[in-house]
């Protein structure tokens, strides 16, 4: 049996503007939808707990995974559940490879790169964008 090829994608540059239009979707500059997809805290508080209990000021960081693809205005996702309230409304490209926040927080492009999402959405291969900040005592 024959497997099918992911067909390739050629790689823009990151968007320069995200904008949100629902909580966990942003749309770009040329009205391309990018989709939060993932959102990890590391190392957790449970995880910081257990590991270093007694180390208050271990770095923390948060990063948020956004694919790029196309989103039914008023579908529902099945990544709802992610904490958003920790994302900005907008975020808007700078130099040095970072993302300026609407909240005034700098994010870091940590990769911007194509991710096959054969097996979710069966449209082959997208533009994944990953961002990463540190995160400060107390957040």
């Amino acid at each position: 049996m024959a497997s099918v090829a992911s067909p390739s994608l050629l790689l823009r540059a990151p968007p320069h503007h995200l904008c949100v239009q629902r909580p966990g979707i942003y749309r770009d500059e040329e009205g391309r939808s990018w989709v939060t997809v993932a959102l990890c805290i590391s190392p957790s508080q449970r995880a910081q707990a257990r590991c270093f209990p007694t180390a208050s000021t271990r770095e923390r960081s948060i990063r948020v995974h956004l694919w790029q693809i196309p989103v039914h205005p008023q579908g529902t996702l099945f990544f709802s559940q992610l904490p958003f309230s920790q994302l900005p409304l907008t975020w808007q490209l700078c130099p040095g490879k970072k993302y300026q926040g609407s909240d005034s927080r700098t994010w870091q492009i940590v990769d911007h790169d194509q991710a096959s999402v054969w097996w979710l959405l069966r449209i082959g291969a997208t533009e994944q964008l990953t961002l990463m900040r540190q995160l400060y005592p107390g957040e």
